[in-house]
């Protein structure tokens, strides 16, 4: 299982997604891109992305973060504005770390969603459903337990720091209104493991376990396009604000 990682990740080559976004008019024929996203996000893009494709991946554990990974993120998005057409972030409004985001020469690409979750489930949509049925639910991934950036991870490293007594008490107060624990399953490889991860790490917590059944729907329009009403389409110039995801 992995752990942290503390260095950014980065890795560019020319990549040209030769498609059409029919809904939006934007020709993406020969236009180079370059995706940034949370390194647990990217894992899951990685299958679907173009052989060659020029990507960024994020330190996962700056989600706790939001002012700082609003600063890593527009640092990303200036060091490659002016050789990419098109930057597509693997976020959603992630505690409003993508408003104020702006991109001089590139057009911005950011999901329509609160956070990744909802790439996961293939839409904000979908994601509101599951928490409408079930507010008090922490979802699981793929991405998020091989980094090793998740609540469970969270709670040993405390019980090692501080003792049990003391991480019982956290837990506690941590997870009153909690009731679920949701693998997103997407069909991977080696599935099993994840699933006895999770259902051990519900146990560790108390919770109740759930598989449910998530979706690339939005990870590969993401990728490939259409840029729908799914995505928030930046011009190059405009900084993203909270009307572009029909909030005031």
């Amino acid at each position: 299982m992995g752990r942290c990682m503390n260095h950014q990740r980065l890795h560019r080559a020319n990549s040209y997604i030769r498609v059409r976004n029919e809904r939006t008019g934007i020709k993406l024929k020969n236009k180079k891109h370059h995706f940034i996203a949370c390194e647990t996000v990217l894992n899951e893009m990685l299958p679907y992305m173009p052989a060659g494709s020029s990507y960024e991946a994020i330190e996962p554990g700056l989600h706790l973060q939001p002012k700082k990974l609003k600063a890593v993120l527009q640092d990303a998005i200036d060091a490659v504005t002016s050789a990419a057409d098109f930057i597509i972030l693997g976020y959603g409004l992630c505690s409003m770390a993508v408003i104020d985001l702006q991109a001089a020469e590139s057009t911005l690409v950011v999901p329509r969603s609160d956070d990744c979750i909802a790439l996961l489930l293939g839409s904000q949509e979908n994601y509101r459903k599951h928490l409408n049925q079930e507010p008090g639910t922490y979802f699981l991934s793929k991405g998020w337990i091989e980094s090793g950036i998740n609540i469970v991870e969270e709670h040993r490293q405390i019980e090692e720091r501080h003792g049990k007594d003391y991480a019982k008490m956290v837990k506690e107060m941590m997870f009153k209104n909690y009731t679920r624990l949701a693998l997103i399953n997407l069909g991977y490889q080696n599935e099993e493991h994840y699933r006895q991860f999770s259902r051990r790490a519900a146990k560790e917590l108390d919770l109740r376990f759930e598989e449910i059944e998530g979706t690339t729907r939005l990870l590969k329009k993401m990728i490939t396009g259409p840029w729908d009403s799914d995505f928030v389409v930046a011009v190059p110039g405009h900084k993203i604000n909270l009307a572009d995801f029909g909030m005031k």
